[in-house]
């Protein structure tokens, strides 16, 4: 537990060094339990302690569970490896090993003769051999039994799971054709036979996620084509295991906090290290991707790094595919950019879901991802974006800037209702614009200077305080405005309620949808202001900062208890 008075700064400093200890002392860490206490820490300490292991993983020269098709090469060292030494063909136990196929961070496959019944067959062992870890081989197996439990014709069938002088290994059915990545290196593929795949794929999914399995590591190098170019999914390394209905499921093969899979194809949550929040719409994400290349030729997102991969992961919107390929079918792209929602349930509901809407589109007919129902519309329009956290930095200070703005906007009603300060009010323009602008010049320095002291300043944050620098400018220049045009004093007043409810609809599409309740309270005002004017009631202004100060306390209210709850 960390002392609340520290800084946000400081709390995720001191948790991720006792993190960092513990992991030096061969202790499991778990992101959840650290934070304890710190629920408001939680997500960001995670995508913290998953940033630190990938560049650990990569500073060491080893990646891993993050494989190597975050790489461009393909060039594997297996220098260091137990099987390196095979000469082949060499004699396996009942198998004749013929050909080596490809390995990853766990296994090797190899194409095999299985002499007792002379056929074909691709066997995969643990790259490690002897010398792989307890760990090592229970996950090996994890991923033999996976595979063996799941029965469909686009899954490729286990044969065997067996053990010989001590090097674990299982074999499969050899699909003689090639890889969806090596079919992808000639480019995007036509829309009708993307789709047939990726139906396909959907529908294997969807028979892992019924036996409770997720794949988690869905890329194009894991997709075999047959002869027939009928799709075939492989290598389920990295499986993991959920309950479905009463079941209980071991889950200690999957550590929490740890990055595993393929940057250019995991899930934000899973990106983000998330282990307990993986689920089904994490499979559906990478088959979005899977779909985004098939259409474009490359991934959804890809950079120099595998760090930098993940935090576009993370962070960025992928850009539609007809951005990069003008002649990707719209259909799709708006199926693909579904399945690439960062939020999970804004995703399909579940894969055979996705493979309908693939059928559909296969067959001519209408897709879901096109619905326009008004209740999936309001749904998606009202809720939290990924970014909304970000506000938990702004509690406390939207409450005190709500009071700012009250006062200031009471104050100028106030100067030119009354003849506190001159018979029949002030009527200068200069008042105005000196009140305003320098009033909101003194508050804004000390606004950020107290946000600074809350943490680092993400990118969204910047986005939003540009947008409110805007509406400043804006306000203090009607003044000017109405100096320049003769206009008498707070003429153009009502326009205040507009542009305040331009930053709040531009908040609510970038935060959260609850915002979209102050855009509209904003506009309405700006109506009713001017309609008290044109009646002669001057209080519009005082409206205004009513209206305005209730839109920035509330919301701040609610997310300072949010922190406050978390930190106490």
């Amino acid at each position: 537990m960390v002392s609340t008075g520290n800084t946000r700064d400081e709390q995720l400093a001191e948790l991720l060094e006792q993190m960092l200890e513990a992991q030096r002392q061969g202790e499991s860490v778990d992101v959840q339990s650290y934070a304890a206490g710190n629920e408001a820490l939680v997500d960001e300490l995670r995508q913290i302690w998953a940033a630190c292991q990938l560049a650990d993983a990569i500073g060491s020269g080893a990646l891993g569970e993050l494989d190597a098709d975050a790489t461009s090469s393909g060039v594997r060292d297996t220098s260091t490896s137990p099987l390196a030494d095979f000469e082949l063909p060499h004699q396996f136990g009942d198998y004749e090993l013929l050909e080596e196929l490809g390995r990853g961070g766990m296994g090797v496959v190899f194409r095999a003769r299985q002499q007792s019944l002379d056929r074909i067959v691709a066997l995969k062992m643990i790259l490690r051999g002897n010398l792989a870890s307890q760990e090592d081989r229970l996950r090996f197996r994890s991923e033999a039994e996976a595979a063996a439990r799941l029965k469909s014709p686009h899954i490729v069938p286990i044969y065997e799971v067996d053990d010989y002088q001590g090097q674990a290994y299982f074999t499969m059915a050899h699909i003689e054709g090639e890889t969806l990545a090596q079919r992808l290196q000639k480019g995007p593929l036509p829309p009708q036979e993307a789709a047939r795949i990726l139906r396909d794929v959907a529908r294997a999914v969807g028979v892992a996620h019924a036996e409770g399995v997720l794949h988690r590591d869905l890329k194009p190098s894991n997709i075999l084509l047959d002869g027939q170019g009928r799709p075939h999914v492989s290598d389920f390394g990295l499986a993991k295991r959920v309950a479905t209905g009463g079941e209980t499921v071991d889950q200690s093969l999957t550590r929490t906090g740890a990055i595993l899979g393929t940057p250019s194809y995991m899930a934000p949550e899973q990106a983000a290290g998330n282990r307990g929040e993986l689920g089904p719409a994490t499979d559906i994400y990478s088959l979005g991707a899977l779909l985004y290349q098939m259409l474009t030729g490359r991934p959804p997102f890809q950079a120099a790094t595998a760090l930098d991969t993940i935090m576009l992961v993370l962070e960025q919107d992928p850009v539609p595919p007809r951005v990069l390929n003008p002649r990707a079918d719209h259909e799709l792209e708006l199926i693909a950019l579904r399945c690439l929602q960062k939020p999970p349930d804004l995703r399909y509901e579940n894969a055979d879901r996705l493979a309908e809407d693939l059928e559909a589109y296969l067959a001519g007919e209408p897709i879901s991802a096109r619905s326009g129902r008004i209740s999936a519309v309001m749904a998606r329009m009202f809720r939290d974006t990924h970014h909304v956290d970000v506000l938990e930095n702004w509690g406390l200070l939207w409450m005190w800037h709500a009071l700012a703005l009250l006062v200031l906007c009471l104050v100028t009603n106030l100067m030119h209702s009354t003849n506190l300060f001159q018979a029949g009010g002030v009527q200068e323009p200069i008042a105005y614009v000196g009140l305003w602008g320098g009033g909101l010049a003194v508050w804004a320095p000390i606004f950020w200077l107290l946000r600074h002291r809350a943490g680092p300043v993400t990118f969204v944050e910047r986005q939003i305080a540009h947008v409110w620098a805007g509406s400043v400018v804006a306000s203090v220049g009607l003044f000017a405005v109405e100096w320049i045009l003769a206009l008498p004093v707070l003429t153009l007043s009502p326009v205040l309620g507009l542009i305040n409810g331009v930053v709040f609809t531009v908040k609510a599409g970038i935060l959260t949808g609850e915002f979209y309740v102050q855009a509209a309270a904003l506009f309405l005002t700006a109506a009713v202001m001017a309609i008290l004017q044109v009646n002669g009631i001057d209080v519009g202004v005082s409206l205004f900062g009513i209206v305005s100060a209730a839109a920035f306390f509330f919301p701040g209210l609610k997310y300072y208890r949010r922190t406050h709850e978390s930190t106490g």
